[in-house]
């Protein structure tokens, strides 16, 4: 009998083995696109507002988003979260599998995830932005990456570690924003270098007031 996969497991192990390593690696190889996107993101979020982070990593991005505004960060793994709670102590973080977090419906202005979508088996991509846009106020926008490619695979050596990766694809994933009840506001394609895999699509997605 095959062994059966347990992919948040594999992902949470792999990010705590990771730790502070990740950060420098991912600077490394996708620094312009991110500080493309986050300058997009940044630009829609008014100071006050309530900010929801799905996969906060060591909570270098944080830092910016909880400027201003009050901030809570989620990862999966526990080093990710003691991390995020250094670089950014001014926000809120929890130790949560995104997949079954459960926020009040209306709490928040924007829903930020970076890199942190291909990492969600395929299967449960469309009930997590289904539950993101459930937890967006009315007018408020979902800033997120995803994979380009479709399918569930596990990695054997990500930054040194074995890994988990998940999609549904490019139009899939259009797809379900749209039938949760979002409004794309922008969508891009973007290729980095080699070693962020085969680059992601790059959405922000508006609740429509």
């Amino acid at each position: 009998m095959s062994k059966r996969i347990d992919p948040k497991r594999i992902v949470r192990e792999g990010y705590d083995q990771i730790g502070a390593t990740y950060r420098p690696w991912a600077d490394a190889s996708d620094a312009e696109t991110r500080r493309w996107f986050l300058s997009e993101v940044l630009a829609r979020i008014p100071g006050g507002s309530d900010v929801l982070e799905l996969g906060c990593g060591p909570g270098v991005d944080a830092t910016l988003l909880a400027q201003g505004r009050r901030y809570t960060g989620v990862d999966l793994s526990p080093r990710m979260i003691e991390l995020a709670r250094t670089n950014a102590p001014s926000g809120t973080f929890i130790e949560h599998d995104l997949v079954t977090l459960d926020r009040p419906a209306d709490s928040f202005d924007a829903v930020v995830s970076l890199y942190v979508f291909g990492h969600i088996p395929a299967d449960e991509h469309g009930p997590c932005i289904r539950r993101v846009f459930a937890w967006l106020r009315p007018g408020g926008v979902f800033c997120a990456s995803f994979p380009l490619g479709s399918g569930d695979t596990v990695e054997e050596n990500f930054i040194g570690v074995p890994m988990f990766f998940g999609g549904i694809g490019t139009q899939a994933t259009q797809d379900g924003l749209r039938a949760a009840g979002f409004v794309l506001e922008l969508l891009e394609t973007r290729i980095d270098t080699a070693a962020v895999r085969s680059g992601f699509l790059w959405v922000i997605a508006r609740k429509p007031a």
